[in-house]
């Protein structure tokens, strides 16, 4: 029997590792705009959040996303994130 591996990412925030589909990625493309990627798969810089209005409020006030993707991230994105909730 074989066993399947859950992927799993560590949420740039909280620091834990959790399986992918309790966390969101966000992305950096390489034309240097930043979107939320539903599928996982975008090309460019990734950076994982835990699905929880907390989390989206601490990377926000911290601008851990403008660190970890080398870009401004804009407020309106953290929007979009609440209305995935």
């Amino acid at each position: 029997m074989k066993v399947r591996k859950i992927p799993m990412r560590t949420c740039v925030v909280t620091r834990e590792k959790l399986p992918k589909k309790e966390l969101v990625r966000v992305v950096r493309t390489p034309e240097g705009t930043v979107l939320i990627d539903e599928s996982g798969k975008m090309n460019g810089r990734g950076a994982y959040l835990k699905k929880d209005l907390a989390v989206f409020e601490k990377a926000k006030k911290s601008k851990i996303l403008n660190r970890h993707l080398e870009i401004d991230v804009q407020d309106h994105l953290f929007e979009e994130l609440e209305k995935l909730l």
